[in-house]
């Protein structure tokens, strides 16, 4: 009886070790974690993953722009990232007559490389929980307005200190688990940061809107981008004499391959999940939210498409605009369908009903209730300002009304923002998307909270088709050459004009109607939050919480594994260049390939080329370009997306289906060698075997 207890006992530790793992862990604190890491296949220490003694991995780990994630592949400060997270930049630089979006960009040397305004890369220095010194001063006496003040001051104190400490710091506090803790992030900001390379979209994004966030996979979704330094290999603005950038630390890449069960973890930024929100929002999110705006972007999506597929200049134009609309569009639809199948909502309440009785006898007792009474009061104001955004908003000859008008009152040139906007505009599209959104607004809704101004047009011209050709007929923002005259002493000019009127209009009902409301509960919802994540984790006390992702650097680990998503279906965990080829076609923009490609592959030799492969890590948006690492702190891959029936992962995960798909970096060698014929990159690589 003895023996079979100790098998039952083992038999029910190995389940748990080899369950799927869900977890967003900060680094400082992965010396907790890292017994479960090394249990299952991991081969370095805590102090290789984080160290502010020596150099360690998070050192080769930046923050990409503002929402992405990079990886260091060199000692000459070469980058890896997602072909999407550079898109912007690649858009900037291409023309009809360069087209790199189309056509690609390599550069043959440094020369060649090209500047990229605006674009940073942070590298995380160290972070320190600095929660009493926060919270220094504070007694249960204070209110929350009180305590709110006291923090800022607290944490500003904190973030001088900090940045005053070297060239190129910058520094926040984050408040994590609600507030219940607070960490400050430390980073070196480097703002010379120039385009090395980037293969063709038909690569980049090889599949489209189509495959995206689906499985099987085939985007050779990568751009290399080199980080430059100053002579002292300090951050610099661009100039013609800084020097390539010589990192602390950068990975090492594996070419040896991978197979189901491999383990695998993602070093990365990931930006916002809601693990522990309750039934409420959950509800909300999935039958109110996200269906409105899915139905919203779509129409959007299918006016641009019209145009796009008829003008090559209106593609290029419109290709980030459009896949950026188009990211969030396909993520809600399978976030929507995951919490329905997993029964979120339902679990949810089962467990706010446990909850409930265990703080019957508590300081808790009560906080579910408040936060049921919250979400009630403050949904229909919420729904009306998601719907103002998606809709009124994206109309985008009133936000170049806006900046004008803005760059105006501040005394500011008006060249920068006008040639920005003109260089990526096509007034038909935005004609018929301010007809399509302006008829959704009008029709969803309710009559209690529609602007007065939106009564007055629509009873003035009788149909929004008749105001859209009004406006767009008299606002002087239509003309480029009359914008780029406009100076401070024509403020009055613009302020009358009907596209800033309407701006204007709708933001001033946005902040007398919506915002204060949305902003008073907001308040007592974060502040109920913090009480019942206390309590969950209270409640909880044998359960180790990972905090929301925020932006900051995370570890998040697993294996690599294929999924089930259906009966009768299963998923393999790696595709190849084979499936390219199945895919592949002339008539369809997302799957016509280049000829190269078809070429090398005719030869023979690359059927089971790999290209991507699955994982089990828990990652989410900014993620995107998180160097994915193999048991030895080797690349194996850049991170790029997650599989749909899983993007329900923000609010609930599912170790079953929930996959994060990553692109195999020996394709992105291929692709450097032989698609873009940069192999000399190659030489300043470092690999492991």
């Amino acid at each position: 009886m003895k023996k079979l207890f100790s098998l039952i006992v083992l038999l029910i530790v190995v389940s748990q070790s080899l369950k799927a793992d869900e977890g967003m862990w900060l680094p400082a604190l992965i010396s907790q974690r890292i017994g479960d890491m090394q249990a299952k296949g991991f081969k370095l220490t805590a102090e290789d993953i984080y160290s502010i003694n020596k150099a360690s991995l998070k050192d080769a780990v930046v923050l990409f722009g503002s929402g992405c994630t990079g990886e260091l592949v060199s000692d000459q400060g070469l980058l890896f990232t997602n072909h999407h997270c550079g898109y912007g930049y690649i858009q900037r630089h291409s023309s009809v007559e360069h087209d790199y979006l189309r056509d690609g960009f390599w550069a043959m040397n440094s020369s060649e490389e090209l500047p990229n305004n605006g674009l940073t890369v942070s590298f995380l220095e160290y972070m320190e929980d600095v929660t009493d010194k926060v919270l220094s001063g504070y007694n249960s006496s204070m209110n929350e307005k009180q305590r709110d003040s006291l923090i800022k001051v607290n944490s500003n104190r904190l973030t001088k200190q900090a940045i005053a400490k070297g060239k190129g710091l910058n520094a926040n506090v984050e408040a994590l688990f609600y507030g219940n803790q607070y960490f400050l992030f430390v980073f070196k900001v480097f703002r010379d940061v120039r385009l090395v390379g980037a293969p063709p979209s038909s690569i980049g994004k090889f599949g489209g809107d189509t495959d995206n966030w689906m499985w099987p996979r085939h985007t050779g979704d990568f751009s290399i981008f080199r980080i430059y330094a100053d002579k002292n290999n300090e951050p610099a603005a661009y100039s013609k004499d800084n020097v390539p950038y010589k990192p602390k630390k950068f990975f090492k890449i594996s070419r040896s391959g991978i197979k189901e069960g491999d383990f695998t973890f993602v070093y990365g930024c990931p930006g916002s999940t809601k693990e522990y929100v309750t039934s409420d929002e959950v509800s909300y999110i999935a039958n109110i939210s996200d269906p409105k705006k899915i139905a919203l972007r779509s129409q959007r999506l299918d006016i641009q498409k019209k145009y796009m597929s008829k003008d090559q200049a209106v593609r290029i134009q419109y290709s980030s605009k459009n896949a950026s609309v188009a990211n969030a569009w396909k993520k809600w639809q399978g976030e929507e369908k995951g919490i329905k199948k997993m029964k979120t909502i339902d679990s949810k309440k089962e467990y706010e009903k446990r909850f409930k009785e265990w703080a019957l006898g508590n300081r808790y007792n009560g906080v579910l209730e408040k936060l049921e009474k919250l979400y009630a009061e403050i949904k229909p104001y919420f729904f009306a300002y998601e719907y103002y955004t998606e809709t009124i908003r994206t109309i985008e000859l009133l936000q170049l009304a806006s900046n004008v008008a803005t760059s105006l009152k501040n005394k500011r040139g008006v060249e920068t923002v006008v040639e920005n906007f003109f260089k990526d505009y096509y007034q038909p599209i935005d004609e018929e998307i301010f007809v399509a959104m302006v008829n959704s607004f009008n029709n969803n809704i309710d009559e209690e909270f529609k602007p007065q101004f939106l009564k007055d047009k629509l009873s003035e011209y009788g149909s929004v088709e008749k105001w859209k050709d009004n406006l767009f007929s008299n606002s002087l923002f239509i003309n480029k050459e009359k914008v780029l005259t406009l100076k401070e002493k024509d403020l009055d000019v613009v302020l009358k004009d009907p596209a800033y009127e309407m701006f204007e209009a709708f933001q001033s009902w946005y902040n007398e109607t919506l915002r204060p409301t949305i902003n008073r509960l907001n308040s007592e919802i974060r502040v109920a939050y913090r009480d019942y994540m206390q309590g969950q984790m209270d409640f909880e006390k044998n359960k180790q919480f990972y905090p929301d992702a925020n932006l900051t650097l995370r570890v998040a680990y697993g294996n690599i594994k294929g999924y089930s998503p259906a009966d009768a279906i299963y998923y393999k965990p790696i595709s190849t260049l084979k499936g390219i080829i199945e895919k592949d076609n002339p008539d369809i923009f997302d799957y016509n390939i280049p000829q190269k490609l078809r070429d090398i592959y005719a030869k023979g030799g690359y059927e089971e080329q790999p290209v991507c492969f699955l994982a089990t890590n828990h990652t989410t948006g900014g993620n995107s370009g998180s160097p994915v690492l193999d048991a030895n702190g080797n690349l194996i891959g850049i991170n790029f997306d997650r599989v749909w029936e899983g993007t329900m992962s923000d609010i609930v995960y599912d170790p079953e289906i929930c996959r994060n798909i990553s692109l195999d970096v020996r394709y992105v060698l291929f692709n450097i060698e032989h698609i873009g014929g940069a192999g000399y990159l190659l030489k300043e690589m470092v690999f492991a075997d």
